[in-house]
């Protein structure tokens, strides 16, 4: 077990981060008989699962969906099934914003053009 000091420098975050995760029902360490927050694997599981939910940039409700549903069918069958249609649409968000960079990219790729050969005209004159 470690404690919350151990669990966010091995994750490179704040002990207040942890401590919010836990607040939102994302953790639930046990207690010492001195009352220090203790953090089993299961719980380190979930986090490294949290972060990489955060990596990918699904919201904290989706995350704690998925984290929790674990907890309600050992099997993981459901957690698989409920990540996969997030996955899904995630990626189609992701879809989404590759377009639209890539016509931001292309229209000022354009605007750029034009900026090049007016200031190459305009040394001309």
């Amino acid at each position: 077990m470690k404690t919350i000091t151990e669990v966010a420098e091995s994750f490179g975050v704040s002990t207040r981060t942890i401590r919010y995760y836990e607040e939102i029902g994302l953790l639930a360490p046990e207690r010492s008989e001195g009352n220090q927050r203790l953090y089993t694997n299961a719980e380190l599981a979930k986090l490294k699962l949290i972060f990489r939910g955060k990596r990918y940039g699904f919201s904290l409700d989706d995350i704690k969906e998925m984290v929790l549903l674990f907890d309600k069918d050992r099997t993981g069958r459901k957690q698989l099934e409920v990540t996969i249609e997030y996955g899904k649409r995630r990626i189609g968000e992701i879809d989404r914003k590759i377009r639209e960079l890539q016509e931001m990219k292309a229209e000022m790729e354009e605007l750029l053009d034009e900026f090049t050969e007016k200031l190459d005209s305009s040394k001309g004159e």
